[in-house]
């Protein structure tokens, strides 16, 4: 049997919308990374490169970003009321200490779902004291991966809700090797 690449409406089921704190994953780190230079699907991470990490990390504008016991609560309500708000179907969600994944279906791109997210995100922690007006909790864009099969939104679901600590797996050769 053939791979099913989409669905029969051509329009991905769901985005698997991730995105970090600020400079909680720099250019260089070991466990790799995607600058503008190199952003194509399917392409190798950026190797290790501790010099350029550490470039990075001078860079820095303010210390490295992490969401505590206070603000976790704060930037998954707002997730959740945004989505209920712009009807997205918010399928699961999982905040961290240093990043945020989301699986939503939208009526538009995921790049403009993700900087909504991260938007009202800052400014309801902001409004709760959690954060100073001005700086930046989160780092430039984030990663937005579209799921075409109910197998891929059911396994990236899976990821996100149980399977944190795991390395990021490829949900589409899940389903090539389901199939």
């Amino acid at each position: 049997m053939p791979k099913q690449e989409f669905n029969e409406e051509h329009k991905p089921l769901a985005y698997f919308i991730s995105f970090r704190c600020y400079g909680t994953w720099l250019h260089g780190d070991v466990r790799g990374s995607v600058d503008r230079s190199h952003n194509a699907y399917g392409a190798p991470f950026l190797a290790q490169d501790e010099q350029r990490e550490y470039e990075g990390f001078r860079r820095l504008r303010h210390e490295p970003i992490s969401l505590d016991e206070k603000r976790r609560p704060v930037v998954e309500k707002t997730i959740r009321e945004v989505c209920e708000h712009r009807n997205w179907l918010l399928r699961a969600i999982n905040v961290r200490t240093n990043h945020v994944h989301t699986i939503i279906t939208a009526d538009r791109d995921p790049e403009p779902v993700m900087d909504t997210l991260k938007a009202y995100a800052t400014r309801r922690m902001t409004e709760a004291g959690l954060w100073q007006h001005g700086r930046k909790p989160w780092s430039r864009h984030g990663s937005t991966r579209w799921l075409w099969t109910a197998r891929s939104v059911e396994l990236a679901i899976d990821y996100v809700l149980n399977c944190q600590g795991d390395e990021l797996p490829n949900f589409d050769e899940w389903d090539a090797e389901d199939n």
